[in-house]
């Protein structure tokens, strides 16, 4: 017999989703983030915000609820092969590989996501092989967690060995993390690097000495796919330096209402923060890194530039443009970055000088450095640059959400565009198409 009436057949009620009591903790939690960094907490924009947080907190650390031998249990499969022969084959022995999983996860560190290109082998013992789905289920139980790369590499293999006594298990995983800027570094560091990069690997059984041919022959196949693990860390490697959050100065103390939510949140989500030495800083580097978007100073860049404001119409056919101008921004539905890059095209008089580049790029960052969504973003950049260069003006945001990733979507390389248009190249086809032929053909992903 079926739910009915929100009551099932044991006669317990259901809870919906919403109801929860998880849920309801992450969402009050959130409310106290939003309050410390949001001058209206209760705007149309944010208002559902703290659910969304919570249902994207959920998805990404639904691992916590699984169990591995629920998955591998059924999936075991007689395979026979050679035995009484010289050399390995089949069920018997034969290294299996499967490459190029993506995975993400949530760095243990800040919260943020992670993206990781998985690769697992194994060679079989017994008779047995287990399907090859299972290897992607069982390394997404672990990395639907909270994790740093090492800890995961270790969690799939131990847990694979145990599930279902293969020979030996290997696995590498290349891991990407964002790496934030401060609004003022991204000013002052035009050559920013937006990502940390960082190969683990881990191994159990017949993989338990990395000197062995049977890593050798693993990698081998993995070269095929332009990866080099030399240097590679494994288990016992010091990789503290892994999240960016590590290297921010702590010379801001942040808001004790804002560090017991986040807290808060980390309990709801199943883990031990008292007992767990790496959760320890979290909600502190969480809060900063929040924090950052509150109240930009960039303003103050601005102000100067933008009173001294031209203000002329132009019928002049020769159209500036300045590409690439790099952004990064915090989407207001799931408190989580995104980034991109930013194209600005306008028309103005030959005998005008173009403007600055860095003027521009101060504007691309005061905007992007808040709580933002993207089609605003791109608005608000083509109307500060009307405001001082005329009507004529074309912006193009070009950027990557990771927010598009902590709700179950997981495509990974997937970039949105937004547009916005001023003037004439509102009305006029040709321009606006004139423009698009100059954007460079560039990808906005971890690249």
């Amino acid at each position: 017999m079926g739910a009915i009436d929100g009551v099932n057949a044991r006669g317990c009620v259901e809870l919906g989703f919403e109801e929860e009591p998880e849920i309801l903790a992450i969402e009050e939690a959130v409310r106290v983030l939003l309050q410390g960094v949001c001058d209206d907490s209760n705007r149309e924009g944010v208002r559902k915000t703290p659910l969304r947080v919570a249902k994207a907190l959920r998805e990404g650390t639904r691992g916590y609820k699984q169990k591995v031998k629920d998955i591998v249990s059924g999936a075991l499969f007689p395979e026979a092969g050679l035995e009484n022969r010289a050399g390995h084959a089949g069920g018997t022995g034969g290294l299996v590989v499967v490459r190029d999983l993506d995975l993400f996860s949530r760095c243990e560190s800040c919260l943020l996501p992670f993206q990781i290109k998985c690769h697992v082998g194994y060679v079989p013992s017994g008779h047995r092989v287990v399907g090859l789905s299972k290897l992607s289920r069982v390394a997404e139980v672990f990395a639907k967690r909270l994790q740093d790369p090492q800890r995961l590499a270790n969690e799939i293999c131990e847990a694979l060995q145990h599930g279902f006594g293969p020979t030996g298990v290997a696995v590498v995983l290349q891991c990407s993390h964002i790496n934030f800027p401060s609004s003022e570094s991204a000013l002052s560091d035009p050559n920013h690097k937006g990502w940390v990069k960082m190969l683990a690997k881990s191994g159990t059984g017949v993989f338990h000495d990395d000197m062995t041919d049977v890593w050798t022959d693993f990698l081998s196949l993995l070269r095929f796919r332009g990866i080099n693990v030399e240097d590679a860390h494994s288990s016992g490697s010091d990789n503290k330096s892994w999240c960016p959050s590590h290297a921010c100065s702590k010379t801001v103390v942040p808001d004790s209402a804002m560090l017991c939510s986040v807290a808060s949140i980390l309990c709801s989500l199943g883990e031990d923060v008292p007992l767990r030495k790496e959760l320890q800083e979290t909600p502190a580097r969480f809060v900063k890194w929040l924090m950052s978007f509150k109240d930009s100073r960039l303003d103050l860049k601005l102000n100067g530039f933008i009173q001294n404001k031209r203000d002329f119409r132009c019928n002049s056919e020769h159209l500036r443009c300045e590409l690439n101008l790099s952004f990064w921004s915090q989407c207001e539905h799931h408190l989580l970055p995104f980034h991109g890059i930013v194209h600005v095209g306008y028309y103005s008089s030959n005998e005008l000088n173009p403007v600055q580049r860095s003027v521009l790029q101060s504007i691309v960052h005061f905007h992007g450095f808040k709580l933002q969504v993207q089609e605003r973003l791109t608005r608000q950049i083509a109307e500060t640059v009307s405001s001082f260069l005329g009507e004529d003006v074309m912006v193009v945001v070009e950027a990557s959400h990771t927010c598009m990733i902590s709700r179950g979507i997981e495509k990974c390389g997937s970039s949105t565009a937004t547009v916005a248009v001023l003037g004439r190249f509102s009305m006029d086809a040709s321009a606006r198409g004139k423009f698009l032929e100059i954007i460079p053909d560039t990808g906005t992903g971890e690249g």
